[in-house]
C-alpha cells in the first residue's frame, strides 16, 4: 500500500492539530508555514477531515481548526481511511490461488493492525532515541 501525499500531508495537519491541542484553533497558514507545504493543498485536504467528524473549523480573526476528539481517540487509520480510502494493499482476486489469497488477507490485517493501532498521540509523542537498539540486530 503506497500512502499519497494526500495521507501524508493529512497526518501532518492531524499530528499539528494534536500538538496544539487544549490551546485553541490552529490555521492551516501556520501549518503550511511550520511545515513548508502549500496552504492551498491543505485547504483540500482539511474539507473530508472536517466532514468526516476529525476535526471543526472555528471563524474569525483567531480562528482555525481543532480536533473533535482527543489525539489518543484519534487513529492514523481513521485520517488515511478519509484521505485515501479503504485499507487495501493488494486486491484479492477470484481466481487467486487460496495460498494467495490468505497472504493478501494477511497483508491487509498486518497494515491495517498498524494503522488502528497508532493513535495521533502514539505519533506526536515518539522518541526517535537512537540510544534504542534494535532487539533483532546483531552488533559486532
Amino acid at each position: 500500500m503506497k500512502i499519497s501525499t494526500k495521507g501524508r500531508y493529512g497526518l501532518t495537519i492531524m499530528m499539528a492539530l494534536a500538538k496544539n491541542n487544549g490551546n485553541g484553533p490552529l490555521s492551516l497558514k501556520a501549518i503550511a508555514s511550520e511545515h513548508n507545504l502549500s496552504e492551498h493543498y491543505l485547504e483540500q485536504l482539511i474539507s473530508p477531515l472536517r466532514n468526516a467528524g476529525l476535526v471543526s473549523s472555528i471563524r474569525g480573526a483567531y480562528g482555525g481548526y481543532v480536533l473533535t476528539r482527543l489525539p489518543s481517540e484519534i487513529t492514523a487509520a481513521d485520517v488515511i481511511r478519509v484521505l485515501e480510502g479503504p485499507i487495501q494493499p493488494v486486491e484479492v482476486m477470484d481466481d487467486d490461488d487460496p495460498a494467495k489469497k490468505e497472504l493478501w488477507v494477511k497483508i491487509r490485517d498486518a497494515v491495517k493492525d498498524v494503522l488502528e493501532g497508532t493513535t495521533l498521540d502514539d505519533l506526536i509523542h515518539y522518541d526517535d532515541d537512537p540510544q534504542i537498539q534494535d532487539p533483532d540486530m546483531f552488533y559486532i
